[in-house]
């Protein structure tokens, strides 16, 4: 069945009482846009408060048919055309996004996660508050958000803070895509499946036999134990190497650099390299931000990130228009324009000042009337 909401969310309920998700908009990779994120709250709203629902699944579909791509983000060139045209959609949009994201980080039945293919920014959103989180030799998952001139929301600050040693760090400012095995060392995913073992799984939802969520999620634990799925095993800092893992504890950017040019290893230059890609400005705001989130709740950090990305798109606090701003300027360069030389201003990491990083972290809403304060 297709949601009121859109025809890129395909919703079910098995006999057993599971509500599986299909995101099916494989073009776009399966970006997600304001009627795809009303749809997936409606559901998950619905099947939380109906006690014969059990558990929920979520996968997403490729040009080839189900499974293959997850979920590539927010479909960031309407974020560019909104932000232009001064489209209230785009507040609308990062209002109900990081809501859906506390939905699903706080829900109290299992959410399993297909994180097949492409999981990146918003398909994280929709992904890493699951209970189960299953990758495969296919995935490529990224926060790659500072390439655009944003920084890792949806919860990033959250779940990144979160990862060992200071892989969130690294993960948030140079935006590079890993694959299943430092998923699973960094804790951003439960389990390992073959990708062929897939359309088997999702059809195994159907036949579970549970009274209770906490039922059903014993038993698809011993489902996937008897698929021979890999587990993730202690929470490690491998496979980042140590040098680059020690550079990213740097108390600023300009140390963060600093150390890199000292380590004087592949691994370490390759690091390098990217961050020198990124938004200068957008790195300090990032480290900054992953460092707050740390001692943070998910709803505070939410709440930050709602400041954050409304200063992103309507840089005032800058004295610059919203395309003026970072964001609106790396979308231009990778997907509008398509050039890849985005202007970044400041152009070099060692421009940049605590003075254009502080006003971030103010809220432009008093307490009161913030548009997340109802997060717990």
């Amino acid at each position: 069945m297709t949601s009121r909401w859109s025809d890129f969310v395909h919703i079910e309920r098995t006999p057993n009482g599971v509500g599986r998700i299909t995101l099916d908009r494989p073009k776009a990779l399966n970006a997600l846009d304001l009627g795809m994120i009303r749809a997936l709250a409606e559901a998950l709203l619905a099947w939380r408060d109906d006690p014969a629902v059990v558990a929920v699944a979520i996968r997403g579909t490729s040009k080839d048919g189900p499974f293959g791509a997850f979920c590539a983000g927010g479909d960031i060139r309407f974020f560019h055309q909104a932000a232009l045209a001064g489209d209230p959609r785009l507040e609308d949009f990062f209002t109900e996004e990081y809501a859906l994201n506390h939905l699903i980080f706080t829900y109290p039945k299992p959410y399993i996660a297909f994180m097949d293919g492409i999981v990146m920014g918003g398909g994280m959103g929709i992904s890493q508050g699951g209970r189960c989180r299953i990758v495969t030799e296919r995935t490529k998952m990224a926060m790659p958000e500072t390439n655009i001139g944003l920084f890792p929301d949806v919860g990033g600050g959250h779940f990144l803070s979160r990862c060992p040693g200071h892989v969130g760090e690294y993960l948030g400012l140079t935006g590079v895509v890993v694959g299943a095995d430092a998923a699973l060392a960094w804790g951003l995913a439960d389990v390992a499946a073959p990708a062929a073992d897939l359309p088997r799984a999702w059809d195994a939802l159907a036949t579970v036999q549970a009274d209770s969520p906490q039922a059903f999620e014993a038993a698809w634990r011993g489902w996937t134990a008897q698929a021979g799925w890999r587990s993730a095993g202690p929470r490690t800092v491998a496979p980042l190497a140590p040098e680059v893992d020690a550079a990213f504890g740097a108390d600023t950017v300009g140390g963060i650099v600093q150390a890199l040019q000292a380590a004087g290893t592949d691994a370490a230059a390759q690091a390098l390299a990217t961050l020198r890609l990124r938004s200068p400005l957008m790195l300090h705001v990032v480290l900054e931000h992953v460092r707050r989130a740390r001692g943070m709740t998910l709803a505070e950090d939410l709440r930050l990130e709602r400041d954050l990305v409304r200063h992103c798109f309507h840089p005032r606090h800058l004295g610059r228009s919203p395309a003026e701003g970072e964001t609106v300027e790396g979308i231009r360069a990778l997907a509008v324009d398509k050039d890849q030389q985005p202007r970044w201003n400041p152009a070099r990491i060692e421009d940049v000042t605590a003075a254009m990083v502080a006003p971030f972290f103010d809220s432009p809403w008093p307490a009161h009337a913030h548009p997340l304060g109802h997060l717990r």
